[in-house]
């Protein structure tokens, strides 16, 4: 993937009454909202880089409704690659041959059914990619405790354990 770089403009697709305040977009790139980059920075949180202002050049709505009044002020970001690793022996992985790179873990992942972490290995940033699962934002419980706290929309958090990807629907 290329790197994202100014102007930062985009199009987004609204398919509820409101615009969300946490937004994946291509690769690792991520737009939060100016409510949650300003709460994410007061409480101290880590693991966000960039920060960088972005331009809502227009939004295009997905259902029939009532024209937004406001469009939130958005920021660029990217979460980190933590040093985290996924716990190859406790984790519910299946891999089409075993991973041979230490530090990637992920080639050859064909399903996930619910991971751990191995101890030592995380570095307490709370939220980032965790070595392993490339693609998989992971958080810590402060990072879930700051969103519930401050209602923040657009995110579903699932306990890692119950965490399931498996695109082609083989069972475990």
């Amino acid at each position: 993937m290329f790197t994202w770089l100014p102007p930062y403009r985009v199009e987004l697709e609204l398919y509820g009454e409101q615009s969300g305040d946490f937004i994946q977009v291509a690769g690792d790139d991520l737009l939060v909202s100016e409510r949650f980059a300003h709460a994410f920075r007061e409480a101290g949180l880590t693991g966000l880089e960039g920060f960088h202002p972005v331009e809502v050049v227009r939004v295009r709505r997905k259902q029939r409704g009532t024209r937004l009044a406001h469009i939130p002020c958005y920021f660029a970001v990217k979460a980190c690659f933590g040093r985290a690793a996924v716990d190859l022996t406790r984790s519910r992985l299946r891999y089409g041959k075993p991973p041979t790179c230490e530090d990637c873990r992920s080639a050859g992942l064909e399903a996930i059914h619910g991971f751990t972490l191995e101890e030592g290995t995380w570095r307490g940033e709370d939220i980032f990619h965790p070595r392993g699962l490339l693609g998989v934002l992971t958080v810590s419980e402060r990072f879930e405790r700051f969103v519930a706290k401050h209602g923040f929309t657009n995110m579903r958090l699932t306990p890692t354990e119950e965490y399931v990807w498996n695109p082609l629907g083989r069972p475990l």
